[in-house]
């Protein structure tokens, strides 16, 4: 039996990626305490995800109601399947700005001390194993606000003379900025995944993400962009856009083509690897322009205001360049941009949300 650990396997990316690998012959054990609910309320509660998966997918399925930093939890897992284990998928985490600097230690032991405890354990008992972990491009902090950006009429665009016009690469310095906590949290485990593969020789890769994004995310208010977006349009629900104008952009990634991803990794893993993985120029916009998106789909308009302050840290234009990656395994592409993206999550959740969709 071949074993895939996937973390947060109740979440958006852990719930992808939970169905994908079970479907590819692999026994996924999920493990998730729904600590999402936890962290942004009910509304954000992944327990229905966690039971469509039990019913998807049957015996290929085993969920585990853990937490990451349990240590005797994770060994006695570990300890359990050793070798059989193959895939470890890390997407547990806490992810917002906002949370982590009401709760710094929480918002570090669940982002750096959990990872770091299945880091170990796989050293130890599944030391062949592929490590995937879904990293954040917040490890760069504020810089890419540094970068020339000019003000259009609904974004900010890069000078199209610079470097980064295709989007912003690895090389970018993580160094001398401001993170934000939540950011430091994800550094720090970015780090260890990184280290880990390349001082003990373990197949590791951190993926450095944009908006992770897909029909079954759970967006709230201060996680899940596009996802909370569409359902505040679809609701009726107000809507609070923060600073830059509205003009802020973002790339923005379907949960699809970042499974897709870490599927090619995993046939084919590297040591300590690091990738800006994102929708690239090929899914992108600003806030304003996902706003309008979402107004035509739904035929209804959306009622937001809006706060001069932006989030502290927050990106002015981020955009991935994700040309290592496409380097490394050719074969990947994009295949869902954000117009596609919106759709997907009016389609999917008009009964979820049905009640409130005049």
């Amino acid at each position: 039996m071949s074993i895939a650990i996937v973390t947060g396997s109740a979440g958006l990316i852990g719930s992808e990626a939970s169905r994908h690998f079970a479907k590819s012959g692999l026994t996924v054990i999920g493990i998730d305490n729904d600590m999402r609910a936890e962290f942004f309320g009910k509304e954000a509660s992944t327990k229905w995800q966690q039971s469509q998966l039990e019913k998807e997918l049957g015996d290929s399925y085993v969920h585990l109601s853990g937490d990451i930093r349990d240590d005797d939890m994770i060994e006695n897992l570990y300890k359990k399947y050793s070798s059989d284990i193959k895939l470890i998928v890390h997407t547990a985490a806490q992810p917002s700005h906002d949370w982590a600097a009401r709760d710094p230690k929480k918002d570090f032991t669940v982002n750096a001390n959990g990872t770091l405890n299945l880091l170990e354990n796989t050293r130890q008992y599944a030391q062949d194993a592929t490590f995937i972990f879904t990293s954040t491009n917040k490890v760069y902090g504020d810089t890419p606000n540094r970068l020339p950006l000019i003000e259009k009429e609904l974004r900010w665009e890069i000078d199209p003379t610079h470097q980064y016009k295709d989007g912003i690469g690895e090389d970018m310095s993580i160094d001398s900025c401001m993170h934000s906590l939540f950011g430091a949290s994800k550094v720090a485990a970015d780090i260890l995944v990184q280290e880990y593969g390349k001082y003990f020789d373990m197949n590791t890769a951190a993926f450095r993400g944009g908006c992770l994004t897909g029909p079954n995310h759970s967006g709230t208010q201060l996680h899940g962009f596009l996802a909370y977006l569409m359902k505040c349009t679809m609701t009726g629900n107000p809507y609070t856009v923060f600073g830059y104008n509205g003009k802020q952009v973002r790339d923005n990634i379907h949960s699809y083509d970042l499974i897709q991803a870490f599927d090619n990794f995993y046939r084919a893993p590297r040591s300590g690897e690091v990738y800006n993985i994102g929708g690239s120029r090929f899914s992108h916009c600003s806030m304003m322009e996902a706003i309008k998106m979402c107004e035509e789909i739904t035929s209804r308009k959306l009622e937001h205001s809006y706060k001069e302050d932006n989030r502290m840290g927050d990106h002015i234009w981020y955009v991935s360049d994700v040309s290592k990656f496409q380097s490394h395994y050719p074969d990947w592409k994009l295949t869902k941009d954000v117009k596609t993206i919106l759709t997907e999550i009016y389609d999917h959740n008009t009964e979820r949300w049905g009640e409130a969709v005049g």
